[in-house]
């Protein structure tokens, strides 16, 4: 095997993935939704697009939407009390199938959640059937040798979130200045507040 030839065409699988997804008039629909939300966002997910549901609040969070991200395992033990019917919740889900995942929709549903997004892949998701809005992955094969390993999926999945991030960031005005604040330690607060300095 030639490493850098196996880099270059991770790369380059997962590049191309993100490039080919489809924009619709859905992503206007959810900034929007999340700009009016009077609660919070909570995102959901497990295994490699849980880490991503995770990374999503929490850029959600810094950038001036209050986000916070629920394991669907410990929803079930109590967790599930952080739900409010005011929330907005994104699931993320590439296969769409995973029964924890699929669990706790039901259960937001009947706490009231009536805004749920779906981000998945497949065109048989039973996700799609719990949402309000979802967000198509498209099908990807994954840049995995064995088309296993979450890899080319998962990278555009974290773009989706990106892009809907940023988005509604930029959507709300959200400046350097309120970005410093929510970042006090660090080499990105340090920055922040420099530039605004300046």
């Amino acid at each position: 095997m030639n490493i850098l030839e196996r880099v270059q065409d991770v790369l380059h699988r997962e590049a191309k993935a993100i490039e080919s997804i489809t924009i619709d008039e859905q992503y206007e629909h959810i900034v929007k939704l999340i700009l009016d939300c009077p609660s919070k966002v909570i995102t959901t997910g497990i295994g490699k697009a849980g880490l991503i549901a995770k990374k999503c609040a929490a850029t959600l969070s810094s950038t001036g939407t209050p986000a916070v991200f629920l394991h669907p395992a410990e929803a079930a033990h109590g967790d599930l009390g952080i739900v409010s019917a005011s929330d907005i919740m994104i699931a993320c889900s590439t296969s769409g199938k995973s029964r924890e995942v699929l669990e706790i929709l039901e259960l937001a549903r009947h706490l009231g959640v009536k805004h749920i997004i779906g981000i998945t892949s497949h065109p048989d998701s039973e996700l799609r059937l719990h949402c309000e809005y979802v967000l198509d992955m498209g099908v990807h094969q994954e840049a995995c040798p064995l088309n296993l390993a979450p890899t080319t999926s998962i990278a555009v999945m974290l773009a989706i979130c990106d892009a809907i991030a940023m988005a509604t960031m930029e959507c709300r005005g959200f400046t350097k200045q309120e970005y410093g604040l929510r970042h006090h330690g660090g080499y990105l607060g340090r920055k922040a507040r420099m530039d605004n300095e300046g």
